[in-house]
């Protein structure tokens, strides 16, 4: 759908410089734009693109107005203008259109108005849908599994039985939810499963992304709390709990009964010992290592950031030494010590 900038700008809140009947059909990068499409600029290393861009119009901040050879859209945050833009003009199809007929569903299942289900599906006995829900191709819905209004699931996602979703969530392709945790209790060599009776409450406006898992509690429940997202490619142990609006990128782990507090931001290839506290605001940057609690909001790193090989092995080489160099400071400390003692006398 067309719309012209005055339109946008009302819907952003941003203000027009430029001719405000122009009419944009879609989204580009300021390189690749061309007449008819809107693009952004919120990172100052992309500024040389503005003065050569096609674009029939540019969302930025107020100091980039001057540099702008279009019609321009000025907000103070123009990368939230863009994630509004996205939104407006945005294409994306819905996971599933009307109920296919091969969708196999529960006759006790409760489905609202408005629901989509795709092509062989299962939604099994007990399950709740609400309104505008919408299950995409190959999905699995377990018994008494409940989903709140408006909540989208592509292609192949897993949703275990008991398991509650919110409303206005949206969960992308192959994800598992309420997969058994990994309790296991040893005894005379063996490994003896324990069953896992809790389950996973997601709240309202949760993003998950592919091929990620979420495991059930042992006992008590795993909690996903409200505005949370999770990318792609994630576990999330047995009985933890993400407080609200907490982010958490691709390939990042946390293990059984940790707590994570509100507003948290976990970068990649974070991992997160199990049975710790987390508290509020903090954030943990690439490949960090969390192996105790943490009570002070902050920014907290542990990854080792890349360098050449020949560098990387001098470095092994001298931390191998660490421990006799430790020892051997502790020595000649207690013997300046005895030395500044006999001087003293």
């Amino acid at each position: 759908m067309p719309y012209t900038l005055a339109e946008i700008a009302n819907i952003i809140g941003a203000t027009v410089q430029g001719d405000e009947t122009v009419v944009v059909t879609s989204l580009a990068t300021l390189n690749q734009a061309k007449a008819g499409q809107i693009a952004f600029l919120a990172n100052s290393k992309y500024r040389q693109q503005l003065d050569d861009t096609k674009a029939s119009a540019v969302i930025l901040a107020q100091d980039c107005v001057e540099s702008c050879p279009t019609n321009a859209l000025v907000m103070a945050n123009p990368y939230m203008g863009y994630a509004m833009v996205a939104q407006l003009l945005n294409t994306t199809p819905a996971p599933a259109t009307n109920i296919h007929p091969s969708a196999v569903i529960a006759d006790d299942a409760t489905i609202a108005e408005n629901v989509s289900i795709g092509a062989n599906a299962v939604i099994e006995s007990g399950v709740v849908l609400g309104e505008n829900v919408s299950i995409g191709a190959g999905c699995f819905i377990g018994k008494n599994a409940k989903i709140g209004a408006n909540t989208g699931l592509w292609a192949n996602v897993s949703v275990y039985h008991d398991v509650v979703i919110g409303a206005d969530c949206l969960i992308q392709a192959n994800t598992v939810i309420g997969s058994d945790g990994f309790g296991y209790a040893p005894h005379q060599g063996q490994w003896n499963k324990i069953p896992q009776l809790g389950t996973v409450i997601i709240g309202d406006r949760v993003e998950i992304g592919a091929s990620t898992t979420i495991d059930r509690g042992a006992l008590e429940n795993t909690e996903i709390k409200d505005g949370v997202i999770l990318d792609n490619q994630i576990q999330i142990a047995h009985n933890v709990v993400i407080g609200e609006n907490t982010a958490m990128a691709a390939c990042s782990v946390i293990a059984g009964s940790s707590v994570i507090g509100k507003n948290c931001t976990i970068a990649g290839l974070v991992g997160i010992n199990g049975h710790i506290n987390v508290t509020d605001n903090c954030v943990f940057t690439g490949m960090s290592m969390v192996t105790k609690s943490i009570k002070e909001s902050g920014v907290y790193s542990s990854g080792i950031p890349v360098t050449n090989n020949k560098d990387w092995r001098k470095m092994n080489v001298r931390l191998r030494k660490l421990d006799g160099m430790a020892k051997q400071i502790a020595e000649l400390e207690k013997q300046l010590k005895q030395f500044t003692t006999n001087l003293e006398k």
